[in-house]
This record gives C-alpha cells, structure tokens and sequence, in this order.
C-alpha cells in the first residue's frame, strides 16, 4: 500500500510540469496578443484608447491593463476587441466613433463593421485587415503594415 502511494505521488509530480507549462504558454500568448493590439491601436485610433473587450477575463485583464485604460462597458470605449462569441449589436448603444476589430476571421468575414482581425491559426499569430473598410474609416496603415491588407 506504501509503494501504490509513493508510485502515485511521483506520477502527480511528473504531470504539475506539464500544467505549469501549459499555463506559461497561454500568458506567453496573451501578452503577445495585447502588445500586438496596442501596436494595432497606435496606428488606427487618433485619441488616447480606451479599450473595451466584452466578458474580459482576470488573466486577460493583467495583460491588457497595463497598456490601456480599460473600460467595464462599450459606450465609454472607442476601441472594441471582440474576443467570445457576442453580436456588436448587443455592446453599443451608441456605434458612433468606435472601432471594432476581432479575433475570428469568419467574424470578420461576414461582419462589415469589423476593419480587422487578429487570430491564431496553427499556433501563429494572424493580422488581417480589409483594406474598403479601412478607407471607409479613413485609416491609413504604415508600409510595414501593407502586407496584412486583404482585398476583398
């Protein structure tokens, strides 16, 4: 009975690394994601951003809160992320003077209000933008940023 409980206690041990590991991975990841979304709103947004994502989570908070002001709804943001499953119809009242971007392409395929996702496809981070939206919204991209222009 010993050896059982010592044999299971060692084989718990061997998998808390892996845990671990999995959980450094996705802060890993949500970092990146929050820093390329800043670099996203530097050269969309022309005021200071104030940034709402519907149903934040706390691990996304710590991330997001340190390079924006975070707003708890969508009226006081002028930049929407929508990152879960949620119509834009339900987030605003007033759509005026904002920007919506998203984490789903098909999203941002079949919604005309989104100028631009970002995704990850195959474990790599994606940038897409659809260039009529963004001359609709009068948004002009760096060079560096012409590579991610869809023409659709």
């Amino acid at each position: 009975m010993r050896n059982l409980i010592l044999i299971i206690a060692l084989f718990s041990l061997s998998y808390s690394d892996t845990y671990t590991f999995l959980v450094n991975k996705y802060d890993k990841e949500m970092e990146l994601e929050s820093k390329i979304i800043k670099k996203i709103t530097n050269i969309t947004v022309k005021q200071k951003v104030v940034l709402f994502i519907p149903k934040i989570t706390k691990s996304e908070v710590k991330f997001y809160s340190k390079l924006f002001t975070l707003s708890n709804n969508c009226e006081e943001a002028n930049f929407i992320f929508v990152k879960k499953n949620i119509t834009k119809d339900s987030l605003c009242k007033n759509k005026s003077g904002k920007l919506y971007f998203t984490n789903n392409y098909k999203k941002l395929l079949n919604n005309k209000d989104y100028f631009g996702a970002f995704f990850w496809s195959k474990s790599r981070p994606n940038i897409v933008f659809i260039k009529k939206r963004l001359d609709k919204m009068l948004i002009s991209l760096p060079n560096s940023y012409k590579q991610f222009i869809e023409d659709i």
